[in-house]
């Protein structure tokens, strides 16, 4: 299955049962230089011969100015031009700086992705925003420019090490919790093991958790409005995963219960859906107990982009399937980051 979805910034095509041996088909005979990273590169080394590839250390540790220095260096030494197309193999550490370094080159190359992770597939590939992180500064440096494709070859994940599964279902949940009260329903009725072996659920999974978020991106490119839905759990999130430098999806999952805390204050989410959600996290393998430091995390929430003066644009669950944006004085984020901190629930 194949679609293609236009934005105000370009049309994406999405390629659902297609596998990476398609890609010289996908990008029309153009020459294509493939970004990677080590991991990848060495689990899947000789489906890379066709391609002139640039290989990355891996890990969030590299998303940095320096590998988008580096693929820029490589691309020069490659005499890459205008018609060339990057395209970004791996996790969303990968598509977001391969997405950057077209977006900058020559102002702006033709690039694609092959999300190698289900958190990629999920989210981190889909919307257009490419960024790198700057000193503690998550994603502070970036563009939103939409990619000219995505191609999703499932065979990728039979690699993905268990972590990872569970990394990628925070996404999924977030998703539900938001949107698609059925999502949220149908993942509690299930399993991560169930995904896993259920090849056709899991990829009903990925195209639902795509087309919720393309539709919010339609409506909502440049963030101005709606796509701040998409930051539930992520704004304490964020800065968790930056302080004890944990996976994303996992400290997703710790900003989504602290959200809700602060839901039950200011719009009355009953706190039997907070439990909900907590025995979700945990059938999906995902924390939901940790202990960090809350004046190193408000340091972190205060340098977000979505800060205004001394407050912030939060997004707050009115039930499952319904959230909205609420903007939050930092010091009730504080307080209330220090009673999950005291409530035992870490």
């Amino acid at each position: 299955m194949s679609y293609s979805v236009s934005f105000p910034g370009g049309t994406v095509q999405y390629f659902f049962e297609k596998k990476l041996e398609s890609l010289p088909v996908i990008t029309n005979g153009r020459r294509t230089i493939a970004v990677t990273d080590a991991n990848v590169h060495t689990l899947y080394g000789s489906l890379f011969d066709p391609f002139e590839t640039i290989v990355l250390p891996a890990g969030e540790a590299y998303k940095n100015m320096k590998s988008v220095n580096y693929i820029t260096d490589q691309l020069i030494q490659m005499k890459a031009d205008r018609n060339t197309v990057l395209v970004g193999i791996g996790g969303g550490v990968v598509t977001d700086i391969a997405g950057f370094a077209s977006s900058i080159y020559m102002r702006g190359i033709s690039f694609g992705f092959v999300p190698t992770t289900l958190l990629a597939m999920v989210d981190a590939a889909i919307g257009g925003k490419n960024g790198v992180n700057f000193g503690l500064h998550k994603n502070m440096l970036g563009t939103i420019r939409q990619p000219e494709f995505i191609l999703f070859d499932t065979d990728f994940l039979q690699t993905l090490p268990q972590q990872e599964w569970s990394n990628g279902f925070a996404e999924v949940i977030k998703y539900g919790c938001i949107f698609d009260s059925f999502l949220f329903e149908a993942l509690l009725e299930n399993s991560l093991a169930f995904y896993q072996t259920d090849q056709a659920a899991l990829k009903q999974i990925i195209e639902k958790s795509v087309t919720w978020k393309n539709k919010t991106v339609q409506e909502d490119e440049s963030e101005r409005g709606v796509r701040k839905l998409l930051n539930f759990g992520h704004t304490v999130g964020h800065a968790v995963e930056k302080q004890l430098e944990m996976p994303h999806g996992y400290a997703v999952s710790i900003g989504m219960l602290i959200a809700c805390r602060l839901s039950e204050k200011i719009c009355s989410l009953q706190p039997q859906v907070t439990e909900t959600l907590r025995k979700l996290l945990v059938r999906y393998h995902l924390p939901t107990e940790v202990s960090f430091d809350p004046q190193t995390t408000m340091q972190l929430i205060q340098m977000d982009k979505k800060r205004n003066d001394d407050k912030i644009d939060f997004i707050l669950l009115e039930t499952i399937g319904k959230a909205r944006i609420e903007t939050i004085s930092f010091n009730l984020i504080e307080e209330t980051l220090i009673e999950y901190l005291h409530a035992g629930d870490h």
